[in-house]
């Protein structure tokens, strides 16, 4: 299906689609999203930007419309429409009926959590959406900055769809590296390079959804600490990486709740969490890659040890980077 141009929305006619911005689906640090309704009977999410500064809010916009308007995938959230006028800068996506992962891997009670298999298409999906940002969108590349599963949204049929651009860069594909005035995305979920004067890449996302896989596996967050047998707290992370080196899966399959059929899956996606999640990017591989791996049609290479850094004494990035990982009081 050939990719609709955004249609530009009057303020009235998007508070009469919202009735009057009655309906709020959520907020975050940069705009409210409405519920609402246009054309016939299509249900919208409307993402109506605020900042501290006029500036912001419009940076915030041109980074949606400068990505969302030339992409066009299953596995991305779509953009229906805009308003930029004097009284109200909003952007029109269409609407998640599930809401977003996050609810369903932390928030969910016992008898309404989503089973491992559905999980592990929800995990596929969203490889694919970036592998499409990352390697498929014309002549360019799409960095998204932010993955974690707040920014991951859900159909009627839990199909992933990858949300909120409003940090993404879009860059030339030729270029090798982007040049930050300041760090971008969520602590925790953020690569190391982010936060330090190094070359940042589109291998910042392949981190990011490394985490967001130890956060599938575990169906916790990441900075989430484990109490193992000994009294000992150990970093979600770094207690997986401890028993897939001493071959100790077992233990993490029961400890996460894991199903005996799933064994082979879910160590299939730990191993290519551990592969995203290495500290130096140039390790990581691409967003094509880890889809295949995902998927089983190649094998998935035995990971190095992502975390020795953060127990390193002779490096003083990587005693930064470690207090930076391990800080579990950033926002999610």
């Amino acid at each position: 299906m050939e990719r609709e141009k955004p249609i530009w929305f009057t303020t009235q006619q998007l508070r009469i689609s919202t009735d009057n911005f009655n309906h709020i689906l959520g907020s975050g640090a940069f705009g409210i999203v409405y519920k609402g309704v246009i054309g016939n009977n299509r249900h919208v999410a409307v993402k109506v930007l605020n900042g501290t500064s006029n500036q912001q809010i419009e940076e915030q916009f041109m980074a949606e419309m400068s990505t969302m308007g030339r992409t066009h995938h299953f596995n991305l959230v779509r953009l229906y429409g805009f308003c930029f006028e004097p009284s109200l800068i909003a952007l029109v996506y269409e609407f998640m009926v599930n809401g977003s992962l996050d609810k369903h891997l932390f928030k969910a009670n016992p008898g309404e959590m989503i089973g491992f298999d559905m999980l592990q298409e929800i995990a596929l999906g969203t490889a694919r959406g970036i592998r499409y940002l990352h390697e498929e969108c014309a002549d360019h590349k799409i960095i998204h900055y932010d993955i974690k599963p707040g920014n991951i949204l859900l159909d009627s049929n839990f199909c992933a769809k990858v949300a909120d651009f409003g940090l993404a860069k879009l860059c030339n594909r030729d270029n090798t590296h982007i040049t930050m005035t300041r760090g971008r995305g969520t602590p925790g979920y953020a690569a190391p390079e982010i936060w330090m004067p190094l070359p940042v890449t589109h291998k910042c996302d392949v981190y990011s959804f490394g985490m967001l896989l130890f956060e599938i596996i575990g169906r916790r967050r990441r900075n989430t600490d484990i109490n193992n047998s000994s009294d000992i707290r150990q970093w979600f992370p770094v207690w997986a990486w401890d028993k897939y080196e001493t071959n100790q899966m077992r233990d993490l399959m029961g400890d996460c709740e894991i199903e005996e059929k799933d064994n082979e899956v879910v160590e299939r996606m730990l191993k290519v969490a551990l592969c995203c999640v290495q500290y130096r990017s140039e390790i990581r591989p691409v967003m094509s890659m880890v889809v295949k791996m995902l998927e089983g049609v190649i094998e998935v290479p035995n990971p190095l040890n992502p975390f020795t850094h953060l127990f390193s004494e002779n490096d003083e990035s990587n005693d930064f980077y470690g207090q930076m990982a391990l800080n579990v009081g950033g926002s999610d």
